[in-house]
């Protein structure tokens, strides 16, 4: 098979493709052959050396797919065979074969493209899983989420927006801001133009928000914690601006705040087929009723990932891109 392969950490220009092997798939996997894969932030991170793939996972980067099913494993369930699914692996998506856990996989919604549906795992495993389950966001509340015109700040619009919850987000132009609002965010805030802290203060009446989803780091956080209710939940998903920060405990206790955060890729497969389970309970039978689908921005042939990853780098992107097998 052809497979983008990161010849040595660097810029774009280090990913290449290679002809290896086709994978087989092991104890409860499925092998499916890939059609579309997305591109995330991870992926960039990993080619620039740093963000090694957890044991045993391909050093191909690719954190998730949309294909067809073509072999099982070991323990396998063969009905999967010749189905249409989504993924999320722990690498080796940018291929045309990839190996994913059957517990991983969730069926193509209807009225979606492959294109489409590669844009869900990761985005919508990682909003999940810390807006709602770690955040326990709930009806009414509202979030800020940074990184508003992102996959992960366009998927959080989009299921805030599905489950009644109101969010604020902050983009760095006004262009990109009027964008979130076109997606549903209930507020935009220029960061490069006002202080999102005051302009929370401000949109939400002094009340501060339920929930931040952070993926900024550094010292965004004692930031974060002041547009905070009391009760408020801090959620840390990345450290863009550095892991380190400097936070009023005391501030903390007094207002009883929560702080908590995660990474997805390193968890255990059981551990992401609960929250598969949980998702497609919850989220599919909307998607296929036609509730919301990812913003799309650009996608690419897979020969050309180079160009996906210098599109991702530059800023510009709005939504998901995505690579075409």
């Amino acid at each position: 098979m052809t497979a983008i392969a990161i010849s040595g950490p660097g810029g774009p220009e280090v990913l290449k493709p290679e002809t290896r092997p086709v994978p087989q798939p092991g104890l409860d996997e499925v092998l499916i052959r890939v059609a579309a894969a997305g591109v995330n932030r991870p992926d960039v991170l990993q080619r620039m050396g740093y963000y090694p793939p957890p044991p045993g996972a391909s050093d191909l980067p690719g954190l998730e797919v949309a294909g067809t099913v073509v072999a099982v494993g070991p323990g396998g369930d063969p009905e999967l065979l010749g189905q249409a699914v989504c993924a999320l692996v722990a690498g080796g998506g940018y291929a045309e074969y990839c190996v994913a856990p059957a517990g991983s996989c969730l069926p193509v919604p209807a009225g979606f493209s492959m294109e489409e549906a590669a844009a869900l795992p990761e985005t919508v495993f990682t909003v999940w899983h810390n807006l709602f389950e770690r955040g326990w966001v709930g009806d009414g509340e509202t979030v800020l989420v940074h990184g508003g015109t992102s996959g992960i700040g366009t998927t959080a619009i989009g299921l805030c927006r599905l489950f009644g919850i109101r969010i604020i987000v902050t983009c760095g132009s006004a262009d990109k801001c009027a964008a979130a609002i076109a997606l549903g965010a209930d507020h935009a805030i220029d960061y490069s133009a006002e202080d999102y802290v005051e302009a929370v203060k401000t949109f939400t009446g002094g009340a501060g928000v339920n929930v931040v989803l952070d993926m900024v780091g550094g010292d965004y956080v004692p930031r974060n914690l002041a547009c905070l209710a009391d009760d408020g939940r801090h959620v840390s998903i990345a450290f863009q601006r550095g892991m380190q920060a400097e936070i009023n405990i005391a501030d903390l206790m007094r207002r009883r705040l929560t702080m908590t955060g995660s990474t997805l890729r390193a968890r255990d497969a059981g551990f992401k087929a609960l929250l598969a389970d949980e998702i497609h309970k919850m989220l599919w039978p909307r998607l296929a009723a036609g509730a919301w689908k990812p913003a799309m921005d650009q996608s690419f042939a897979l020969a050309d990932a180079a160009e996906a990853h210098a599109r991702m780098q530059a800023g510009a992107h709005v939504g998901k891109i995505v690579l075409r097998i």
